[in-house]
């Protein structure tokens, strides 16, 4: 079948690679129909790298993923041929420690689609996967809402882990897919006073459209002067989504003592800094969000759908074809130049 394979920084190919086969009864052969495109696969579409997770080449990315069930294991109960399925890219293993207390998002010997040293992705025409790893869906949605359900997903559990967020004054910075998912998921929750950053123009008009209070570009204007001449404080909670060290020191300048920081972006580099004498001033409590953690949360899971009936058509994703674009070198987006 063919793939399409990181083969080197900046380059992708497509490669053929052997049809996936069911080795364990509860697996499941997912032809994919569409694949979204993560922050992620772009670190190590660019870098070759996230952290300690290095790609050896050729090695095929892609996590949110959608398609049709096309064979099963005969112990395979949940999903049959012919069901439409968004992919859940984690595939933990429910025995060690982390799972066993509710927290298979870290479990101890994950593998996730698309990650170095754990699973090859989405990037294929077809996947094997475990029935644990398939959401059926049988509404009326495509394909490409389908798969907005991992990145919303991510979204909806940064806002559960924020907790008391209710008539809060809330900043996200940040508006790519997970910037828009926090706060589609704030929305779902009636939080309205939410503020926007992002260095792309037409990503702040969308997150205007989109029920923001107030938006800015940091690169051409003074964010923290903008911002907090409409508070009557600083913000109580604010949310990174954009992996940018510039992003974590203006977040904590804008919040209150007592705030809470949200760490959701994944930086380019190895380490965070933070300024000692402002964090313990304010006594900021700074929570890192790791991917999503709602496996066997059948609420959640209605949540991000909903989320999805109600806000995939506001995110306007460019769509194209893997034979068109991903063979050579990736191009570059002219409304975003965050590829290469």
């Amino acid at each position: 079948m063919k793939a399409a394979a990181l083969t080197g920084i900046c380059k992708i190919d497509i490669i053929n690679i052997p049809d996936p086969e069911i080795k364990n009864d509860n697996e499941v052969i997912i032809q994919i129909k569409t694949v979204g495109i993560c922050g992620s696969d772009i670190h190590y579409y660019k870098t070759g790298r996230i952290g300690s997770q290095i790609v050896e080449y050729p090695f095929v990315v892609g996590h949110e993923g959608a398609g049709i069930v096309v064979d099963t294991g005969k112990n395979v109960t949940k999903v049959k041929i012919g069901d439409k399925i968004a992919i859940e890219p984690a595939m933990p293993c429910f025995k060690c420690d982390q799972c066993l207390n509710n927290r298979p998002h870290t479990c101890r010997n994950l593998k996730f689609l698309g990650c170095p040293g754990q699973a090859s992705g989405c990037l294929s025409e077809y996947i094997v996967i475990p029935e644990t790893s398939c959401l059926p869906y049988y509404t009326d949605i495509s394909f490409e809402e389908a798969l907005i359900s991992e990145p919303f997903a991510i979204g909806l559990y940064a806002v559960n882990l924020a907790r008391d967020i209710y008539n809060k004054d809330i900043a996200i910075l940040g508006y790519g897919p997970i910037g828009m998912s926090v706060h589609f998921a704030l929305k779902l929750n009636d939080v309205k006073n939410i503020y926007v950053t992002d260095i792309l123009d037409y990503r702040l008009k969308k997150a205007l459209l989109n029920g923001a209070i107030i938006t800015g570009n940091p690169l051409i204007e003074n964010i923290e002067e903008k911002f907090l001449q409409n508070l009557q404080n600083e913000f109580d909670i604010v949310f990174e989504c954009c992996g940018k060290q510039e992003a974590i020191n203006q977040a904590i300048r804008l919040l209150k003592p007592g705030g809470k920081l949200l760490i959701i972006g994944i930086p380019e580099f190895d380490n965070w800094y933070f300024s000692a004498d402002l964090i313990r001033r304010k006594e900021i409590c700074i929570i890192n969000v790791r991917r999503q953690n709602q496996q066997g949360s059948d609420f959640l899971r209605k949540r991000y759908c909903l989320v999805i009936v109600l806000s995939a058509d506001q995110i306007s994703p460019e769509f194209f074809p893997l034979k068109d674009k991903l063979q050579g070198e990736l191009k570059t987006s002219p409304a975003d130049p965050s590829l290469c």
